[in-house]
């Protein structure tokens, strides 16, 4: 039965809390695959800024920082974000920043968000508190990669759903660059007017 409310720090924490990479980041060959493939999305266009929402222990991170100029990366559990900062810490162009709500400025500006496996764990009202502090923080012309997973589970939203009530929270117009599935998941690159 899917949850009727965020999942927040809380849920997290207890998880990385447990198993420090609960959903094999370094290790899946489907992880690996759809970070190859997200990074292929993004094309030859030069990244200043970017924005990683949610970014685990920072496999991503580390390969999408090697793509921009300079990463912000955001996570809610305080013990992810720790693993992300040892295994990026080689890597001076990234900023790792504690969150502990979506309605948190998210700075910027920004040509990149990304947003990979984290809306479908947000209930309606935090999908729209952090489409009103993603549209202040993404620049005129950014982008916005989505990347969630098509299984079933029990969180607030599937990654339709997810990114379908994201799609509606905002208010900007974007075009649609990119709108793949494979098999087991889904990859939508938006990019606001401007």
């Amino acid at each position: 039965m899917r949850k009727t409310h965020t999942l927040g720090s809380a849920y997290f924490e207890g998880l990385y809390q447990t198993d420090d990479d609960p959903w094999k980041f370094a290790t899946s060959a489907y992880e690996a695959e759809k970070y190859a493939r997200t990074l292929e999305a993004l094309g030859d266009e030069p990244v200043r800024a970017a924005l990683e929402v949610g970014c685990s222990i920072g496999v991503f991170t580390a390969a999408l920082a090697r793509r921009c100029d300079h990463v912000t990366a955001t996570e809610i559990s305080p013990t992810a974000l720790a693993s992300a900062r040892r295994r990026c810490s080689a890597q001076r162009n990234i900023d790792f920043r504690l969150v502990q709500s979506n309605g948190e400025p998210l700075g910027g500006p920004y040509d990149l968000v990304v947003l990979s496996e984290v809306v479908y764990f947000w209930d309606d009202a935090d999908v729209a508190a952090f489409a009103t502090q993603f549209e202040q923080a993404l620049a005129p012309g950014g982008r916005v990669v989505l990347v969630h997973w098509l299984g079933e589970t029990d969180y607030p939203k599937s990654a339709d759903a997810g990114v379908d009530a994201f799609r509606r929270a905002l208010r900007a117009p974007y075009a649609v660059e990119k709108a793949e599935r494979t098999a087991d998941y889904r990859l939508d690159v938006w990019r606001r007017a401007g």
